[in-house]
């Protein structure tokens, strides 16, 4: 079993406090490798050196095409060790192989070479005064300074780097730490950012517990922005952590959700049936913009609850180093069972539960946590099931008659992340999108996203955008510049005017 130590200024160093950890793989109960756990010190120190570094211009003010060149390197880097890198994360989540493939690592490749290319595109901008034409006025974008990355379990490299790779991009400095039960790839990080060439003290790497260490490390004096993607629940305490501090920071936040998903009597059918389940069930439904509200229209109801019903329990897990596979397992039996309850609750309270309700059971099973796809309906909107984020392959369903009607379900929720609808019709697709209160509409699609278009959520789902320009620019803070050229010399200011 491999040990990981801390990665700071470029150098693997032992934990102040002196303690370690174990990652375990959800699906197996297998232990995959033990890592240094940062104490307050290690904080501090990592939070410290990426100042410094910020300060000394060695990452900050480096042309954009040489920093550009360095992250394409490290994106190289990971495309050559892709085969270890997969098979880790399919590891150390418990997810499908195939999902890490096609999903996974292929985004955190393309988030080091998307970001670097397009960095090479910031410019200011000039901003015109009229009848003051001695006033120069013009905007510039920097870098805020250092950026403190929290990554969660679900997809641990990737939406680690979908904030890391346009913080750097920008001319940040940055701390990155993983969630504690998926810390493997990120501390694999640390190998690939040596070698790439970066100058010390511009990715720092440390792990540990949350409570502890995110939150010593959001609310750090040297921390500018915190860039996370979590719970609500983490995502309000990190507010309260910044509002404390003395340095208030920017927070980049990608939170919950409860996505609604809209079916409409002119659907595909067939198509839609396993659309609805695609949504559902990636990542074991282990996705923040999971469509886990099925709205479906009143004309199509019993019939597509059975062959939805169908469909779900065709989906079943095996070996997740199978490519083959497509369904995995939770991250843990304490999120298992907690979703289980949740499920169990709605029942008592009056859904009904039309499949799944219940774990896998068998001896690939026993010591993993694989939950049954579950189908609740006679859902109502004050139950917990329906407004609260299960984050897990659980969904419930609402009957409708008119698509106003529709949305009004979908928009009843304190969550706005994605939304999604399957229509043939254009106009009820573009009437929808503009109604449906979220940061992204999926049409006759499951959830997605896309390094190249902005991603994230509305009302409690988060603030900012990640992906795309939009991106970029949450990790860049705008500068004003302006300059009266005619300053002390009132004749020639009087002659330019006149």
């Amino acid at each position: 079993m491999k040990h990981y130590d801390l990665f700071i200024d470029n150098k693997w160093v032992k934990s102040s406090i002196g303690e370690t950890f174990t990652s375990t793989c959800p699906a197996t109960g297998e232990v995959l490798a033990s890592f240094e756990e940062a104490g307050l010190e290690d904080v501090d120190k990592a939070c410290q050196i990426a100042r410094r570094t910020f300060n000394s211009g060695v990452w900050s003010r480096m042309e954009n095409n040489e920093r550009a060149k360095i992250m394409l390197k490290a994106a190289d880097i990971m495309q050559r060790r892709w085969d270890e890198l997969c098979r880790m994360e399919a590891l150390d989540t418990g997810k499908p192989i195939h999902e890490v493939e096609t999903g996974d690592m292929p985004y955190s490749i393309y988030a080091f070479r998307y970001f670097a290319n397009i960095a090479r595109e910031i410019n200011g901008e000039l901003v015109p005064v009229a009848n003051e034409p001695y006033m120069h006025d013009y905007m510039t974008y920097e870098p805020y300074g250092v950026v403190a990355v929290i990554s969660p379990y679900n997809f641990p490299l990737h939406l680690l780097t979908r904030s890391l790779a346009p913080a750097l991009a920008a001319g940040n400095t940055t701390v990155c730490k993983a969630s504690s039960m998926t810390p493997w790839t990120t501390a694999i990080l640390g190998e690939i950012i040596e070698e790439a060439g970066f100058p010390a003290g511009v990715v720092n790497i440390i792990s540990g517990k949350g409570s502890t260490v995110g939150e010593a490390l959001a609310s750090h004096r040297e921390v500018d922005v915190v860039a996370l993607t979590g719970s609500e629940q983490v995502g309000r305490r990190l507010l309260e952590l910044s509002a404390r501090s003395e340095i208030i920071k920017k927070n980049v936040l990608e939170l919950g959700g409860k996505g609604p998903v809209i079916v409409e009597p002119d659907c595909r059918y067939e198509d839609t049936v396993i659309g609805v389940a695609d949504g559902l069930l990636l990542n074991g439904g282990q996705v923040c913009c999971a469509q886990t509200r099925l709205l479906l229209h009143d004309s199509l109801y019993d019939r597509f609850i059975a062959d939805l019903c169908r469909e779900l329990q065709k989906r079943k897990p095996g070996d997740i180093l199978d490519p083959a596979t497509r369904l995995g397992s939770m991250i843990n039996r304490a999120q298992m069972e907690k979703v289980h309850k949740t499920v169990m609750d709605a029942v008592a309270d009056g859904a009904t539960l039309v499949c799944g309700g219940e774990p896998f059971s068998g001896p690939l099973f026993d010591k993993g946590a694989f939950y049954k796809p579950t189908l609740l309906c006679d859902v109502r909107e004050d139950m917990k099931c329906y407004r609260e984020e299960i984050f897990g392959p659980v969904l419930v369903v609402m009957k409708y008659s008119s698509l106003d009607e529709a949305i009004d379900y979908a928009n009843a929720s304190k969550f706005g992340l994605g939304a999604g609808i399957f229509s043939e019709s254009h106009k009820t697709i573009h009437y929808a999108a503009q109604r449906l209160n979220a940061g992204s509409i999926f049409v006759n699609m499951p959830n997605t996203a896309r390094m190249n278009a902005p991603f994230g959520g509305n009302r409690n789902s988060g603030i900012g955008r990640e992906y795309g320009k939009t991106g970029l620019h949450e990790y860049l803070r705008t500068k004003n510049t302006i300059w009266n050229m005619a300053f002390g010399y009132p004749q020639e200011q009087r002659d330019i005017y006149f």
